[in-house]
């Protein structure tokens, strides 16, 4: 076997690795995730493959999200005849995602349009794909259910198995016969927390001899604490005890639904009085039906909450947001409220518009559930920037910044190393990090030597002989 890293490769995004395996019938070439990389903004890295996508065989995709599931309609454009492997969730999710993606893409091309700049204009490039590329990587799809063996050829099967971090991710185990030995190889894809809201836990690794696992967290704690105390102490700060707004920005898919269900939970339970609750993304929305539809795979408590209760991602109070008119009107709904909008980062959607209408608001307070990438807006109001651009417009931050990790969806740095030590350490010759900054795979490979493993950091394009 060979393994080479072409994404998410001491870095955080594009994650993309290539396995290839030596087969009576010749090499057959797996491709584990194919994701946007969000390093390179000018998208070369996007459009062009260090390799030919027509020879690969089959694509495994972990999870939906747009840095691991966000290039396959290229990578279709580019000659990928294959099948793309997932399970259900991860499939109906991905459509989501990069319908999304392609509408970013064309509003993008139309700010460029719209640009005084001639040398805007000039630098001006197609988007990547089209809605019809989404629709067409759409029939490439093969779903699976966890937990069970596919066979790919008498002398290749692989399992998924199931890792938290978002409705339907999974990791994958590959058990291959190469010249006369079993060799096999798991991929981490991202790895879950304990007790996270709606999701289930990370299951144990098989027994594997080769483990590829993200390094998202390495080095990093998470904070400790109750995150529905901690999301009463905001309501009632912000909203009870002053006539405010609580801002959340967060992302459509996984981190909404969470917050949702953790709302549902406070309010239900009667911890605060009723407050008016505005979930303002259309992406949110239809992700939210999408766990509804896949609500036996979600965590005991999450089907517990359903039993007694309800709908888990409905309550009194409660406003789904879909019209951009209804979205403008909040702006003038004078009553404290909660707005969750995305994105996360505050790079573009429907959030801006509510940071517009508040960063000057001295009762309101913008609280980020989730990690903001260096230079996003959300990353400078996380910085303590007292002025920045919004809609065009420079505005001094009035508003109250704060910040939580306990919605975080990845594991930390111990839950990381906890989840690699489920893995048969006698059986496990080597871990390869990917998926983090060079400071996180530092700092996790430090530990983990620590306990005796032995681990690599791989370059890109760097290709490891797996004997």
């Amino acid at each position: 076997m060979k393994l080479t890293i072409w994404g998410a490769a001491r870095q955080v995004t594009g994650s993309m690795h290539l396995l290839e395996v030596k087969l009576e019938q010749g090499i057959y070439k797996i491709l584990i995730d194919c994701g946007l990389n969000y390093e390179n903004r000018e998208s070369r890295d996007n459009a062009n493959f260090p390799f030919e996508p027509e020879e690969i065989d089959l694509v495994v995709l972990t999870h939906a999200h747009i840095d691991h599931s966000g290039n396959l309609p290229t990578l279709i454009k580019s000659g990928f005849s294959g099948q793309i492997i997932s399970t259900m969730p991860t499939s109906d999710l991905s459509y989501l995602l990069m319908s999304d993606s392609v509408n970013i893409f064309m509003s993008k091309q139309q700010a460029i349009k719209n640009s005084k700049s001639s040398k805007k204009k000039k630098k001006a490039r197609a988007p990547l794909y089209l809605q019809k590329e989404v629709e067409k990587c759409m029939e490439h799809f093969f779903e699976l259910e966890p937990n069970k063996t596919f066979e790919i050829n008498t002398e290749l099967t692989l399992k998924l198995i199931p890792v938290g971090h978002l409705l339907g991710a999974m990791g994958v185990l590959f058990t291959v016969q190469e010249s006369g030995r079993e060799k096999t190889i798991f991929f981490s894809g991202d790895v879950g927390r304990m007790n996270y809201p709606v999701l289930e836990a990370p299951q144990a690794i098989p027994p594997t001899d080769y483990l590829v696992c993200e390094s998202t967290y390495g080095g990093r704690q998470h904070s400790k604490g109750n995150l529905e105390e901690t999301l009463v102490d905001f309501i009632k700060k912000t909203c009870i005890d002053q006539p405010g707004r609580l801002i959340i920005p967060a992302f459509s898919v996984g981190r909404t639904q969470a917050l949702v269900y953790s709302l549902n939970k406070i309010f239900s339970e009667n911890l605060l009085p009723p407050i008016k609750v505005f979930v303002d993304s259309p992406l949110g929305v239809h992700s939210t039906e999408i766990y509804r539809k896949h609500r036996a795979q979600l965590n005991d408590d999450a089907a517990e909450f359903y039993r007694q209760k309800g709908d888990e991602f409905e309550f009194d109070n409660l406003i789904y947001v879909e019209d951009i008119r209804e979205s403008k009107r909040i702006s003038t709904y004078m009553e404290p409220c909660i707005i969750v909008s995305s994105a996360g980062m505050l790079e573009g959607g429907r959030i801006q518009d509510h940071l517009y209408h508040n960063i000057q608001n001295f009762y309101c307070t913008i609280l980020f559930i989730g990690y903001c990438a260096k230079g996003t807006l959300g990353r400078r109001l996380l910085d303590g920037e007292l002025n920045v651009r919004i809609n065009n417009r420079d505005m001094d931050v009035y508003a109250h910044v704060a910040s939580t990790d306990l919605l975080s969806a990845h594991a930390d740095h111990n839950e990381l190393i906890a989840f690699i030590k489920t893995a048969d350490a006698a059986k496990l010759k080597r871990i390869f990090l990917v998926h983090g900054e060079v400071s996180s795979m530092e700092a996790l490979a430090v530990s983990l030597t620590e306990e005796n493993y032995e681990v690599e950091i791989p370059a890109k394009g760097v290709c490891y002989e797996i004997d």
